[in-house]
């Protein structure tokens, strides 16, 4: 337990000090003819200087640690992740100087790995997904230090009723648009703490936009949407980085949730590629679950006459998986054929229809 207030004071005037340095990321506008008075967008995360969606997160879980006591000048950091949030927490322990070290499944992209050690962080590799909460816990224990948890803390860490939260800065940004309440927002689930976040900020704010969630193969969350069985587990992780898991995790809340779709990892794929041509740089394959959440919604808003936006998230760039979902051969092995999507994406084009 840390009771040095001017460590305190110091560390957190730090993690502020590099917020007040850091723009906001950009809302992205697409065009897209095919579903006209439709208007979709996307929160371009891969512009933190993380590169992506968990920088919030990070930040978010080393205030509310340093806070409650948690973490002090000598504190070694340990957090499970699928690497994302291990890059933008190696980047705030280098902040406050102090040791790091990701749990992470040994099929994480290199990159990420790369990235974990660029910042002074060490990769701590297991077998399989559902190995990273135990070994978190041991290596905590082993050494004295915190581990960050963030499937467990996720949901309360953020302020979901504004101070610029990532709902917060989506609202705002569309204030101007020609549909500025959306009709949707999109969200796939990690930890649940983004969804949670933006699901309580549209109610708080009393809007009449809803949150769909869209869910991978191999993952848990949908059915526990359906059944409420928080026992579930899977035996398998997904096979989309950073979102799905074999668990329920604490930080999931299905009640600030409208509706669940679990997306194919083939279409997953297909549309990041698809994404990728249309923004002339690479998405990363959460962001193509993401996506085609949206086109659905878009060519379902279509069908019914109806106009409005979505909103949905551009969660990290795709060079960090240049190896694995860039990768032709990679992508046969392990996820199978994802022409038959690429053709549905074709004829979305088209016709808005898929």
């Amino acid at each position: 337990m840390c009771t040095d207030h001017k460590w305190i004071n110091n560390a957190i005037r730090k993690i502020e000090a590099d917020f007040q340095r850091s723009a906001d990321t950009h809302l992205i506008k697409l065009d897209l003819p095919s579903v006209e008075g439709i208007d979709i967008y996307l929160k371009d995360e891969s512009t933190h200087p993380t590169g992506s969606l968990k920088h919030r997160l990070a930040r978010s879980l080393f205030l509310y640690a340093i806070c409650n006591g948690w973490v002090g000048p000598e504190t070694t950091i340990i957090e499970s992740s699928s690497g994302s949030t291990a890059v933008s927490e190696a980047y705030f322990a280098r902040l406050l100087g102090l040791p790091f070290i990701a749990v992470m499944p040994k099929c994480t992209a290199k990159k990420k790995i790369e990235q974990i050690e660029f910042y002074g962080g060490q990769a701590h590799l297991v077998d399989r997904s559902d190995q990273i909460y135990a070994e978190s816990r041991r290596l905590a224990e082993e050494l004295n230090g915190h581990y960050m948890d963030q499937f467990t803390y996720a949901e309360r860490a953020t302020d979901w009723r504004g101070n610029n939260n990532i709902a917060n800065s989506i609202f705002n940004q569309m204030q101007m648009e020609d549909h500025p309440i959306p009709a949707w927002v999109v969200m796939s689930p990690g930890t649940g703490g983004t969804s949670a976040t933006i699901g309580r900020f549209i109610r708080y704010q009393q809007h009449e936009t809803q949150l769909c969630v869209v869910d991978p193969e191999n993952s848990v969350f949908h059915d526990f949407f359906k059944t409420g069985n928080v026992d579930l587990t899977g035996d398998k992780g997904s096979k989309i980085e950073g979102i799905g898991r074999p668990r329920v995790e604490p930080s999931f809340i299905t009640g600030v949730i409208d509706e669940m779709r679990t997306i194919p990892d083939a279409a997953s794929i297909a549309t990041s590629h698809w994404l990728s041509e249309l923004l002339g740089r690479k998405v990363g394959a959460s962001t193509g679950t993401n996506m085609y959440g949206v086109l659905q919604l878009a060519s379902e808003m279509k069908a019914r006459g109806e106009k409005g936006s979505i909103v949905t998230l551009l969660c990290d760039s795709g060079e960090r998986y240049l190896d694995t979902y860039f990768d032709d051969e990679w992508v046969r092995e392990n996820i199978g054929d994802i022409e038959p999507f690429a053709e549905k994406l074709k004829v979305f084009n088209q016709t808005g229809e898929l």
